[in-house]
């Protein structure tokens, strides 16, 4: 298969081209604008791989989208690229409605257009994967069951509200023109070159330089953690092998409550770190307001990925953030470029806190 990314600089985005080309079947167009969070680096090891190409442009952009769709002819598209960070979508709600509601609905139309001029046995094989999150179900209390596909939208941030609206144009396009549309909606990921402004990765660098680690409220949030590569897996499986037309949901059974994740980060540095002057790293943290609208829980049920594609979650949360912090402590030069603004994303103040 051509599988053309949108997205593919960002955290998500390259694991998944990473992983397609290492796998060494299928070839990836890599289609990106290169916003703040988008990092060349985080693909420099394939840029020369023949099995990879990366096309500059943005999804608002139609006239873009048919150019690159016309030049290379993918066998599918995964909808990865997106404004992700609620804190950002609380302050300036409007880059998440135009990225992510009509640079959506920009590329549902460049794929339809694609889609239906190709031959009868290509319209059949083509898939357009669309990328999501399990935040546009909104909140769960301590004892509600998790999320599962037929959970009810219920969007709180315009983070997730963007989110929302861009599955339901997805849906849309499938049941009214028949694009062959299939849609994922993940929980929280983590793990190697996450774009430092997201929890895990704010810790661990704010511990490093003994500055306050931010925990909004008294931390008590529950969200469920999955490795970045095992959703690369169930991505790479959602596209090959998914229903036309269904939704599944990836989750990485890894509950945990913000405060005791972030106490977790402190033990692993302090042993990591045994002659840091900050030890012990937990008496770092400090509680800040909460955000408005925080949602309460996430939890995902995955049992329709696994039952249907055999997917489950491999990376147990424990050993997952220690090789996190690990990654992080070994790769000092990638992050500490982002903070010093030597590449296009531009500079960045770690003054925030997220989940």
């Amino acid at each position: 298969m051509k599988i053309l990314i949108t997205g593919g600089m960002g955290f998500i985005g390259s694991a998944v081209v990473r992983s397609i080309v290492a796998a060494g079947e299928d070839r990836v167009v890599n289609l990106d604008t290169l916003t703040y969070a988008a990092n060349p680096a985080n693909l420099a090891d394939i840029a020369d791989n023949t099995h990879y190409a990366f096309e500059q442009a943005d999804i608002r952009d139609r006239a873009a989208i048919d150019v690159v769709l016309a030049r290379h002819r993918p066998d599918a598209v995964m909808h990865l690229a997106a404004e992700s960070h609620v804190d950002r979508s609380i302050d300036g709600p409007a880059d998440f409605v135009d990225t992510n509601i009509t640079g959506t609905y920009q590329l549902l139309d460049a794929a339809l257009a694609y889609w239906r001029e190709l031959n009868d046995e290509a319209r059949d094989s083509f898939r357009f994967h669309h990328v999501s999150t399990d935040e546009v179900y909104g909140s769960l209390g301590l004892d509600d069951p998790r999320f599962t596909e037929t959970t009810p939208y219920s969007p709180r941030s315009p983070y997730a509200a963007s989110k929302a609206a861009s599955d339901h144009l997805a849906s849309a396009w499938f049941h009214t023109y028949g694009l062959p549309v299939v849609i994922s909606n993940c929980s929280n990921n983590y793990g190697p070159r996450q774009f430092p402004e997201k929890l895990i990765p704010l810790m661990i660098i704010s511990a490093l330089s003994g500055k306050p680690l931010p925990v909004y409220g008294e931390g008590l949030n529950v969200r469920d953690w999955l490795h970045v590569d095992d959703h690369a897996r169930a991505l790479r499986a959602i596209l090959r092998d998914g229903r036309v037309g269904e939704t599944y949901l990836v989750g990485g059974d890894g509950e945990r409550r913000n405060i005791d994740l972030v106490h977790a980060l402190c033990a692993i540095l302090d042993v990591e770190l045994p002659n840091s002057p900050h030890r012990p790293h937990a008496d770092l943290i400090q509680f800040v307001t909460d955000r408005p609208g925080h949602d309460h829980r996430y939890a995902i049920d995955h049992a329709k990925l696994t039952a249907e594609l055999g997917w489950s979650p491999t990376i147990d949360l424990d050993d997952g953030l220690r090789d996190t912090v690990r990654w992080y402590l070994e790769n000092r030069e990638w992050w500490r470029a982002i903070l010093e603004g030597r590449y296009d994303g531009g500079r960045l103040g770690l003054t925030r806190t997220a989940d």
